[in-house]
């Protein structure tokens, strides 16, 4: 697939970040080591930080680990199978070739959101889900884009929607729905705290981990509030 170079970090101009997010970062902060055993290892737990895709770690004078950001195209993945399907593109399981660190791959075709004027909602989501760093968030990693599409790296969450569970399981227990309420509400706590608000918290849009702790997702009608 032929690249066009990035003029900027974004493909409809110069970004302008919300009011109290620094501009956008390319990186990937710390994150365990994925290998082709990926869905073993990430169960494991004490693991030494490492860097997530394209990225490589360098210790300072303090021994703390710095990332170092990579720009990428999408000829440095592996696709792999959909996992979702939304109105502006598709999500799919894909990994980075160097590292063979596992991601979802958000594939967005820019005629779509160019049609449907949403280009402002796109940077928002990117602008404030990058800069969000909690356990029961789904991390956005990085992003590039080419002529015809904008992609963006996402965190693999292997079970999937909550929804789709819960229609399987048709209830849950009063344990496992103390459990997610607990890690929902920690994790809009953490939200408000860096005044972001979801706006679209739904069954659909928290996914699972490997160990079922939630993530929350789709940060498309998400808003930075400097007031909240």
């Amino acid at each position: 697939m032929a690249q066009k170079e990035n003029a900027y970090p974004w493909p409809y101009g110069r970004q302008t970040a919300p009011s109290g997010l620094s501009t956008l970062p390319q990186r990937v902060l710390r994150k365990e080591p994925v290998t082709p055993s990926a869905l073993v290892l990430m169960s494991r737990s004490n693991v030494q930080p490492t860097a997530a895709p394209g990225q490589k770690v360098v210790e300072n004078s303090s021994g703390t680990p710095n990332i170092l950001t990579r720009h990428f195209t999408i000829d440095d993945f592996e696709i792999g199978r959909p996992l979702g399907k939304g109105k502006f593109g598709n999500v799919y399981l894909a990994r980075e070739k160097k590292s063979h660190f596992i991601v979802a791959l958000k594939v967005l075709f820019k005629s779509q959101i160019e049609k449907e004027g949403v280009e402002h909602q796109l940077r928002r989501e990117i602008e404030i889900q990058a800069h969000l760093h909690h356990p029961n968030i789904l991390r956005l990693y990085n992003y590039f884009y080419d002529r015809r599409r904008i992609y963006l790296i996402l965190e693999y969450a292997p079970r999937g929607e909550l929804y789709k569970e819960l229609q399987k399981s048709r209830t849950f227990d009063e344990q496992r729905t103390a459990t997610i309420m607990e890690e929902l509400a920690d994790a809009l706590m953490y939200c408000h705290g860096k005044k972001v608000i979801h706006r679209d918290i739904k069954p659909e849009n928290l996914l699972l981990g490997l160990k079922g702790e939630l993530k929350i997702a789709d940060f498309g009608w998400s808003v930075h509030a400097p007031s909240l």
